[in-house]
């Protein structure tokens, strides 16, 4: 019994592997929507089996990330702009409740994390977009992570996910100096314990960058996936990765540095 235990857990890890590996590649722009992700491309890169490569697909399917087509055929998943400004939407609404209860309640070396990781985005302002867009992203799952909320916590990380993958369609290029004032003055009312002005903040800086982003569709780039996956696929293990890729899927994440 403690064989087959072991057995099912080294699968459980193999496959949150590749889905953070794909979360990655899609946050930073280097899978595009309408990709194709064959089971056997991924079964070799990752040295897994096509069965952990499909269990893999099927999970990042449920959150929306990938659409599973007939003859089992999976790509990344291609919104309309409808669903692109809904997914915002409810991404507005969602952050609007994380910042409501952290207001007021954040420790020192809380704020004084998320003031280092906005010093980051700073700092990677002039680099590759790709990396821009993933700082931002993870602010605010960072943000997420401080209610420690197990619920808020999987859906605020989901939708942000696949916020970024409306914006590989649909975003323009532009600086990403916006939302890094934006996230410090965010910071500053939930330091202040102002729930009323930082969800009114959290809301504006959403609906800003849909507005700045959601504008045109790209042209696809068509790259060989396991070119694209060859960095991903020795990524580290984060803190919290474990619990969100064993957890089971909740609802269903660009060119600029358009990312919240």
């Amino acid at each position: 019994m403690a064989r087959d235990e072991n057995r099912s857990r080294s699968a459980t890890d193999r496959v949150g592997t590749i889905c953070r590996a794909l979360r990655r590649a899609i946050i930073e722009q280097a899978l595009e929507p309408g990709a194709k992700l064959p089971e056997d491309a991924l079964g070799e890169r990752f040295g897994v089996s096509r069965t952990i490569a499909r269990h893999a697909l099927g999970q990042l399917a449920a959150e929306g990330l990938v659409e599973l087509r007939r003859n089992r055929i999976a790509v990344v998943a291609t919104p309309s702009w409808q669903e692109a400004r809904d997914t915002f939407d409810i991404r507005i609404e969602l952050e609007r409740l994380v910042v409501r209860q952290l207001a007021g309640r954040l420790s020192k070396p809380q704020i004084a994390q998320l003031h280092a990781h906005v010093d980051a985005e700073d700092e990677a302002r002039n680099g590759p977009d790709a990396i821009s867009i993933r700082l931002a992203t993870e602010f605010h799952i960072l943000l997420a992570s401080m209610t420690e909320s197990p619920i808020l916590i999987r859906y605020v990380s989901e939708i942000a996910y696949r916020c970024c993958l409306t914006l590989s369609l649909f975003s323009r290029p532009h600086s990403s100096e916006c939302a890094i004032n934006e996230h410090r003055l965010l910071i500053d009312a939930l330091a202040n314990g102002d729930a009323d002005t930082v969800m009114s903040l959290m809301h504006h800086h959403l609906d800003s960058v849909a507005s700045r982003a959601l504008v045109a569709q790209s042209k696809p780039r068509g790259r060989d996936i396991m070119d694209i996956l060859a960095p991903y696929a020795n990524l580290p293990r984060p803190m919290q990765a474990a619990s969100r890729d064993a957890a089971p899927a909740g609802p269903k994440a660009g060119a600029g540095k358009a990312a919240g």
